[in-house]
C-alpha cells in the first residue's frame, strides 16, 4: 500500500502541492487514481483466496511421511530380541530342562507378593514370578496369565509332569477365564506347584492341589 501511494505522483493529473490541502483534494485524486486503487484492491482479494485455507492438523500430518512412522512403531512393537519367545519353543528343547526350570523356581521361594512387578527386589505377581523364571532361561513368555490359554500343549492333569504349568481361574471360579498360574513341582501322591500368591501366605510359595484349587483348575500345559 505504501508503494501504491509513494507513486501516485507518476500518475497523469497528480497535484504537485507539498501539503495537504483540503479544497485542492477533490481536484487532486482524479479518474486514473481511483481506478489504480480499485484495480490494486481487487487483486488483493484474489490473491488471498488462491490458496485455500489448510487446518494446522492436516499441515503438521501431511509434513510426517507414512513412511518414517513405521519403523518407530516397529520398535515399540518388537521384544527383547536376546530371549526366545515361549511360542517358539520346541517341546522338547536341550537347552531347557523342567528339572532345572523348578530347580530355579524353588530359589525364589519367600519372595513376597507384589502386584503387577516382575522385580525379586520388589515382589511377584503370579505371572511375573513365571516371567521371571523364564527369562533366567533366556524365554519371553506372555506377561499376563490369561494370554497363557492358547501356549504349549494341553496335557490330562493325571499326566502332570515336573516343569508343567498349571492354569486356574481367578479367585471367582464362576468366571471360567485364567487368572491364576503357577508351575508344577511333582505329581506322585499329591500334585503340588510353586506360585505366588496374593493369600495367606502372601509370596512364592509350594501348595498342594486342593478342593480350593480343584474348583479353580482350568488345564496342565506343557511347553518343554
Amino acid at each position: 500500500m505504501q508503494y501504491m501511494f509513494t507513486n501516485l505522483k507518476n500518475f497523469p493529473g497528480n497535484c504537485s502541492h507539498g501539503s495537504f490541502n483540503s479544497k485542492l483534494y477533490s481536484p487532486c485524486l482524479k479518474l486514473p487514481h481511483i481506478i489504480f486503487i480499485l484495480l490494486w484492491l481487487t487483486g488483493m482479494a484474489s490473491c488471498n483466496n488462491e490458496k485455500p485455507q489448510v487446518p494446522l492438523q492436516a499441515e503438521i500430518k501431511q509434513s510426517i511421511p507414512a513412511d518414517s512412522i513405521a519403523p518407530v512403531i516397529q520398535k515399540i512393537a518388537v521384544r527383547d530380541s536376546s530371549k526366545i519367545n515361549l511360542d517358539q519353543l520346541p517341546l522338547a528343547n536341550p537347552g531347557v530342562t523342567p528339572q532345572a526350570f523348578v530347580s530355579f523356581a524353588k530359589t525364589l521361594i519367600g519372595i513376597p507378593y507384589k502386584y503387577a512387578s516382575t522385580d525379586p527386589a520388589q515382589g511377584f505377581d503370579c505371572s511375573g514370578f513365571i516371567t521371571y523364571v523364564f527369562n533366567h532361561f533366556g524365554i519371553n513368555p506372555p506377561r499376563s496369565s490369561v494370554d497363557f490359554t492358547n501356549v504349549g500343549h494341553e496335557v490330562p492333569i493325571a499326566l502332570a509332569n515336573e516343569g508343567d504349568l498349571i492354569l486356574f481361574t481367578g479367585t471367582d471360579d464362576a468366571v471360567r477365564v485364567v487368572g491364576h498360574m503357577g508351575i508344577i513341582t511333582e505329581n506322585s501322591d499329591t500334585l503340588k506347584f510353586i506360585h505366588s500368591t496374593s493369600g495367606r501366605t502372601y509370596g512364592v510359595t509350594i501348595s498342594a492341589f486342593t478342593d480350593h484349587y480343584k474348583k479353580r483348575f482350568v488345564k496342565v500345559i506343557r511347553v518343554f
